[in-house]
């Protein structure tokens, strides 16, 4: 870890290796920008967070314990990184989860990325991953802690220049990049992949949504081929962390400008 560690609101020690997150990747984990010392979108990743344990069936701790130990964890913080990951804690052997589950929570410190300034003000550039994301409604739109298809998709490539890999489901449509949510533009239209089947629905990608239609930009959530990109007139990435990033190339297939509606954006975002 690059900096302190909370288990259950104790600063340091470890998890046991019987630990459900561990043994099977029974859990579920928030990343949150910090600003000033506080964790934002705060009530946007507990939605999502809420949303994943019913979905689970892993009982979320109080709210206020989360919000406390999360300022706590930020204190002194001017800018970073705050990761929450909520297991369902220890159990047996075997995947029947135990009748009373005694969730696990970490939070930990992370310092922000280097050159995140400069990603946002010049842009990055993408490609497009082979490793498909599998189709289960069940967990779709949950930031569950089975990331092994990122792993893998974020092993395709080690060239520096290309920052992000834009993944597909299983029937080839786009639905995210390994770390980030995507949108583009068409027009007058503003695009993003539907998350109903797979993915992950990021708080920043809801808040870009939300921002958008509030201008009176029509957003739309589509099934669409990586192939519907060569038609945009701009791209961005979004993440918690990141903010918003233009993308400015698909490797060998498409370049484009820093477009009007991503600098609005990060406008709005920094403000």
């Amino acid at each position: 870890m690059a900096g302190p560690v909370w288990i259950d609101g104790r600063r340091g020690g470890s998890v046991s290796v019987c630990d459900r997150g561990f043994q099977y990747g029974d859990g579920l984990f928030e990343t949150f920008l910090i600003r000033d010392q506080r964790p934002c979108l705060w009530e946007g990743h507990l939605a999502r967070l809420r949303l994943g344990c019913e979905r689970l069936g892993i009982p979320l701790p109080a709210p206020a314990t989360l919000w406390r130990e999360a300022l706590a964890a930020c204190r002194g913080v001017a800018a970073g990184v705050l990761k929450l990951q909520l297991t369902r804690g220890c159990g047996g052997r075997g995947y029947a989860p135990p009748a009373d589950p005694r969730p696990t929570r970490v939070f930990s410190l992370h310092p922000l990325p280097t050159g995140l300034e400069e990603r946002r003000r010049l842009g990055v550039a993408v490609r497009l991953c082979r490793t498909p994301l599998g189709i289960n409604p069940a967990l779709a739109g949950l930031k569950h802690c089975n990331r092994l298809e990122q792993v893998l998709a974020r092993r395709e490539w080690s060239d520096p220049d290309i920052y992000e890999g834009l993944m597909c489901d299983t029937e080839g449509r786009l639905v995210e990049g390994v770390m980030t949510n995507l949108f583009w533009r068409e027009g007058e239209r503003v695009l993003t992949p539907r998350l109903d089947r797979c993915g992950v629905a990021g708080v920043v990608r809801r808040w870009v949504m939300d921002r958008l239609r509030d201008w009176g930009v029509q957003v739309l959530e589509v099934r669409a081929h990586p192939q519907a990109l060569l038609q945009a007139q701009e791209a961005f990435l979004t993440n918690s962390v990141i903010g918003i990033v233009p993308v400015i190339r698909w490797q060998d297939a498409r370049d484009w400008p820093v477009g009007e509606t991503t600098r609005r954006l990060q406008m709005a975002w920094s403000s």
